[in-house]
């Protein structure tokens, strides 16, 4: 690092660099040409865990009724050269493996196009996929996750018009591993695309509508598909689970997003749809699957969630009063509600069938720190119910 601080002050001998904190620790020349951020998050779960009887008959009894991770252990570097070039590294160590994030170099501002993005970067898809799990209401996202993975290598374009009133992406990706290696390229690829717009948008009263429309086109060079889930616990099992469909041609999925904030109220909803083409070899020619969700969240404190953009999602909050310290105050306190369902049978697939119903309650601390309870009820249809107890504590810079 100290020899890229070098480089670029060798390189801009008038533009003394300035050194500050912006939620994480910032460099910047004084022209705003090059800055350089770095930092990480740590979020540490620990959850119980409880099945009835009838889940146990299915499953089998618990092997643990509580469990603690490291959701996830992550460091970043990101910066701008020349204003238009940009670059991110981040790595996730959660695992005890050193694992890819996002890993890109892109161009902004680019005349006709926007802004182009290469690398191991987030599919425009899934508004809940796209919010950073720095910002997302409930420690894990919805079953709809399950359906596709969040990054894959590619290459992304995007870019907003009327006044970032309207925003698309589209990306072509090939599927790669978790370090961002696709040497054998026998994992098929990927086309996604998204539009969405801001149907509402009054910063004064803190107001915000947000519809989009999202479209992936995925053809696994392995001709299989599988989904699996757990009751949005990452440290449960997984009760609802497809197993591996073989003869797969092609996976069409499409996703309705819709979020609307009003000061402290906000509510949030997806609907994906899964339809899987199978080749002439399968029994049956196509499998359809969906999941969705419905959220609704209260800053009891007077706090509003921040929108930061189309292909960002939802940004960080700030507490009117930090916890303690100087200001002596209460932090931001949200409650949550959320009730989310995945239906995984189809013809001869009986994958399964869950929904959930998530009560939340986050504590902003300030804004680099929080406290997150969640309780989980799954109804798992003709197999049982299971709930989960899980708390986290986060911190990121």
């Amino acid at each position: 690092m100290f020899s890229f601080i070098t480089a670029f002050s060798q390189e801009a001998p008038t533009n003394p660099f300035s050194f500050k904190w912006d939620n994480g620790f910032k460099l910047e020349s004084q022209d705003k040409q090059f800055s350089l951020k770095f930092g990480g998050r740590i979020m540490v779960d620990h959850a119980y865990f409880f099945q009835n009887d009838e889940l146990d008959s299915n499953f089998g009894p618990l092997l643990s009724k509580s469990g603690t991770e490291f959701r996830r252990a992550r460091l970043f570097m990101s910066g701008t050269v020349y204003s238009n070039v940009e670059f991110k590294l981040q790595f996730d160590f959660a695992s005890g493996e050193v694992a890819f994030k996002d890993m890109y170099i892109g161009l902004t501002d680019v005349p006709g196009v926007g802004n182009i993005r290469v690398g191991h970067v987030k599919e425009p898809f899934r508004l809940d996929a796209l919010t950073s799990s720095k910002y997302i209401t409930f420690m894990e996202r919805s079953f709809f996750i399950d359906f596709s993975q969040e990054r894959n290598n590619g290459i992304l374009v995007f870019n907003d018009f009327f006044g970032e009133r309207l925003s698309a992406q589209a990306g072509a990706f090939r599927m790669a591993s978790n370090n961002g290696n696709d040497i054998l390229a026998d994992d098929g690829y990927v086309l996604t695309g998204r539009i969405t717009g801001l149907a509402i948008q009054n910063s004064e009263k803190r107001q915000l509508l947000h519809l989009g429309l999202g479209y992936s086109y995925r053809k696994p060079e392995s001709k299989t598909y599988s989904i699996a889930s757990r009751p949005e616990s990452h440290l449960e099992l997984k009760y609802i689970n497809t197993e591996t469909i073989e003869n797969v041609n092609n996976i069409n999925l499409a996703n309705f997003e819709a979020a609307f904030v009003s000061g402290p109220l906000s509510l949030q909803g997806e609907y994906l749809t899964a339809t899987v083409n199978n080749n002439a070899e399968a029994t049956f020619k196509k499998y359809n699957f969906d999941s969705y969700y419905g959220q609704v969240s209260y800053y009891i404190t007077g706090e509003s969630k921040n929108y930061k953009g189309s292909y960002e999602g939802f940004d960080r909050v700030k507490p009117k009063k930090n916890f303690g310290g100087k200001d002596k105050g209460a932090g931001a306190w949200e409650v949550a509600l959320r009730y989310s369902n995945s239906d995984l049978e189809n013809n001869d697939v009986l994958g399964g069938r869950q929904s959930d119903i998530t009560l939340g309650l986050n504590w902003h601390l300030n804004p680099v720190t929080r406290i997150m309870i969640n309780h989980v009820w799954a109804n798992i249809e003709n197999k049982g119910n299971a709930s989960v107890l899980q708390g986290r504590l986060q911190i990121d810079f």
